[in-house]
């Protein structure tokens, strides 16, 4: 993966291409025919709010999958930590895939996600080991969805707020988990409108930044109505190209203990960043 530093609005983001090629696939098996009924996860409504059963929950472990596809060239980044819904921070230890011999050129990038920014330390080339890069969300034209190769959980689940078209696919064992599989499409825009306020100016960034609006996606509910998988499917443009991009997001462990501290000012690196 590489990160290029641009100007936008007078202030910094962060666009991520492709850079190798690894490729995985995974299946399951599904249940369909059942009808919708009124118990929290298993009213399609139930999608669009899945944001505020997060926040309810508290917390929760998350594992993330970036792929991301341009010209015939797949990458796949992986994410795992955890995230506060509560407090709206996380915590992801991000893995960028290796090169085409096999072989890991970079070391992985540890993400600290918060309401308003997104700090990474092993960011880049030119920043000393003990510095983070910061970056502000709002300013970012993909309202980090995509930037830093894993959707913050939360902000994932608030772009459920705009669904549309919801069908309910049937039910199935996630994780040993059972589940209720809906797919549909949401649009960004909407989405920024009924978001909490901590998430509105991001998804708003991301609804001009995106080519379109229309995000296809896959959402997978427990019984308690808690969101346990997204998978949400973008289309961005950086630099004339556009990439194919499938995000995904799992949470397991709710309830389980996640702490999030923020580097002070100091430790923020605000020089040049070097590619």
């Amino acid at each position: 993966m590489v990160v290029r530093e641009h100007r936008r609005r007078g202030a910094a983001f962060a666009a991520v291409a492709v850079a190798g090629v690894v490729a995985t696939g995974t299946g399951c098996s599904t249940s369909t025919g059942a009808s919708a009924d009124d118990r929290p996860g298993r009213d399609p409504a139930a999608v669009r709010g899945a944001a505020d059963v997060l926040i309810a929950a508290g917390s929760s472990r998350a594992r993330t999958s970036m792929e991301m596809a341009a010209g015939g060239t797949r990458v796949t980044i992986r994410g795992e930590g955890g995230y506060d819904f509560a407090k709206r921070m996380g915590r992801l230890r991000v893995v960028l895939p290796k090169d085409p011999a096999g072989t890991s050129e970079h070391r992985p990038i540890t993400e600290l996600l918060s309401p308003t920014a997104l700090y990474m330390k092993n960011r880049g080339a030119g920043v000393p080991a003990d510095k983070w890069v910061r970056v502000d969300s709002t300013d970012l034209r993909d309202g980090n969805l995509v930037t830093g190769g894993a959707t913050d959980p939360l902000t994932a689940a608030e772009l459920l707020r705009g669904a549309r078209d919801i069908t309910f696919v049937g039910e199935q064992d996630l994780a040993g988990t059972r589940v209720r599989h809906y797919r549909g499409v949401t649009d960004i825009g909407r989405a920024a409108k009924s978001a909490a306020p901590y998430a509105r100016e991001a998804l708003a960034a991301a609804a001009d930044g995106f080519g379109e609006d229309a995000v296809p996606f896959d959402a997978y509910l427990d019984e308690d109505g808690r969101l346990r998988k997204v998978r949400h499917r973008f289309n961005y443009v950086n630099q004339g190209r556009t990439f194919e991009v499938a995000s995904t997001t799992l949470l397991y462990a709710f309830g389980v203990g996640v702490a999030v501290a923020l580097p002070p000012e100091e430790d923020i690196f605000a020089g040049e960043i070097k590619m």
